[in-house]
């Protein structure tokens, strides 16, 4: 329920700042004093469309708060004391920010949140009527369909997903199967070389030893003479060196650590000079190796031309190359998996649609009485109205489509609703099916907004509209926006919207009235610019008749 709504800088509205009530709440005033602001400035708060059109002339920004009782288990949503504000700004630039209990959120959230929010009714709903899937949508409700349309919408969502997984299989294997030679060739090819990962690498090391076989030896042995071989080597002058460093610490021992390092470096002279020699000995010419790593390089150079840079990345590629080659065997295999799913998605599909479409067609009729009954109420007592289930193509929403009939006069055919109902006409039916549909079969207790409702109604189906909106209003908040005294007399809460001049500006400003006040606006609304006596009397005896 709302509780109170703040406007600022809104269309005409300077500040404006009113607490709505439990009940029939109605809006009147002269034409043009701005009553639809209020209707437009709350349709702002459930996500409607922001301009920065509809910001007051001089100022930067525009404001729409609303207070709500709420008593919805909503994630991410925190209430204080049963009740959430819900805000809306409207920049200068056209951008819009909300805000749900003073944390901002996107515009989409106050979308999601409306259905627990409000509902408005205006003009531009009526127009939905006459779309077949609003139709749907409103005998779905009605019905009380919400899991079994979920049910339909999933197994549809998979249905549809495996027939494109299918599409998709049976569109590629064609051009898989044109490329599966040339997969078969690059596999054997790159595997018959069996590859080692760093292979290359140690070849190449070999290479250059097997070249350099000649200039290797007589490196190598020229150090080993320099090392150890002739008279002048590194170990015959360490040796030298450690007999004199033995009589040196037989006469002073303070030298002893020296004569040990001397030893280290004599045995690591050893440790080389012995290297080197197994390394000569290891040394031999041999061309017929040569030829082998020569040919095994070049058998990778090759692989490494048309598959990558790497022995890793040739590798990486062959097993690319396996995974194409085991999808395309497996195909065949995928596709049965697939055909077989497919079905057996489609025989739930069909008995969840099945399920529906009997859903909607018991409702259909009982809508249809019960919208006829709340016509009667209506001054349309012989209206006839038919609510009908055609078969349609398979879609998330089921395999029907939903057309309401009418007809208004006796002896006439029902046809669609666009066809034969008038504006006053279309009034009356959107107020009874909207009445119907927030019954209690739906368990829907919102705020419920009409904006002029009674368009193109007047004499005992404005009183009808009346008595309908108050029973509405009897389980439900109802805010309603109307021109009309004999709707005006029902109320249970009164408002008065004028344009006023301040400061050289016109503003709208609203106003709770008093008994002594309301009467008087029922008054005016009976005889127009100039209230008379007459009118008064016939305004209390409305609000006395009505208003209980």
């Amino acid at each position: 329920m709302l509780l109170e709504l703040v406007v600022e800088n809104y269309a005409v509205v300077d500040r404006l700042r009113v607490n709505f009530h439990a009940g029939l709440n109605l809006l009147t005033g002269e034409t043009g004093s701005g009553k639809s602001i209020v209707v437009d400035a709350l349709g702002l708060l459930l996500g409607g469309r922001a301009s920065a059109d509809m910001i007051r002339t001089g100022e930067s920004r525009a404001r729409v708060a609303g207070i709500f009782e709420w008593k919805h288990a909503v994630p991410g949503i925190e209430p204080e004391d049963g009740e959430l504000l819900i805000e809306r700004e409207i920049l200068a630039s056209g951008k819009s920010r909300a805000f749900v209990g003073s944390r901002p959120v996107a515009a989409s959230v106050l979308k999601d949140l409306a259905p627990l929010l409000a509902d408005i009714h205006g003009q531009h709903d009526q127009q939905l009527l006459f779309s077949s899937d609003a139709q749907r949508e409103m005998l779905d409700t009605f019905a009380g369909n919400r899991d079994l349309l979920d049910r339909v919408a999933r197994v549809f969502g998979e249905w549809r997903s495996t027939a494109a997984g299918l599409e998709e299989i049976e569109r590629g294997e064609q051009e898989k199967l044109r490329l599966l030679d040339l997969w078969n060739f690059q596999r054997k090819e790159i595997e018959s070389a069996h590859l080692e990962d760093g292979e290359d690498v140690a070849l190449e090391n070999e290479r250059r030893v097997l070249q350099n076989v000649q200039k290797l030896q007589e490196a190598a042995a020229t150090a080993y003479e320099a090392v150890y071989e002739s008279p002048e080597s590194a170990g015959a002058l360490v040796r030298v060196a450690a007999k004199r460093l033995d009589e040196l610490c037989r006469i002073d021992s303070s030298i002893e650590g020296l004569r040990e390092h001397l030893k280290a470096a004599e045995l690591s002279l050893q440790e080389v000079s012995y290297g080197l020699r197994d390394y000569l000995s290891g040394l031999e010419a041999n061309p017929g190796r040569l030829e082998e790593v020569e040919g095994r390089l070049a058998t990778i150079g090759k692989l490494k031309r048309k598959y990558g840079e790497s022995i890793a990345e040739i590798l990486a590629f062959l097993a690319e190359v396996r995974d194409q080659i085991a999808g395309v065997e497996s195909a065949g295999e995928r596709m049965e998996v697939l055909r077989k799913e497919q079905k057996r998605l489609a025989a739930e599909y069909e008995k969840a649609a099945r399920e529906l479409t009997e859903s909607r067609r018991s409702a259909a009729g009982l809508l249809a009485k019960r919208v006829e009954a709340e016509l009667s109420q209506l001054a349309m007592e012989r209206t006839v109205f038919r609510a009908v289930v055609i078969e349609a193509p398979w879609s998330a929403v089921g395999a029907d489509r939903v057309e309401f009939l009418v007809s208004p006069n006796l002896g006439e055919e029902p046809r669609a609703l666009e066809k034969v109902a008038s504006g006053g006409e279309i009034s009356r039916i959107a107020l009874a099916l909207k009445t119907c549909l927030a019954g209690p079969k739906t368990g829907t207790m919102r705020t419920l907004v009409f904006d002029e409702v009674d368009t193109g109604v007047g004499g005992s189906a404005a009183e009808g509209i009346g008595r309908r909106l108050k029973k509405l209003a009897a389980g439900n908040q109802v805010l309603c926006v109307t021109h009309l005294p004999q709707i005006a007399s029902f109320a249970d809460h009164h408002y008065r919207v004028e344009k006023q001049e301040s400061a050289g500006r016109t503003v709208a400003v609203l106003e709770e009235l008093d008994a002594a006040a309301r009467t008087r606006e029922v008054g005016r609304m009976l005889s127009g610019q100039k209230l008379t006596p007459e009118a008064l009397r016939n305004a209390e005896q409305m609000i006395r008749a009505n208003g209980r």
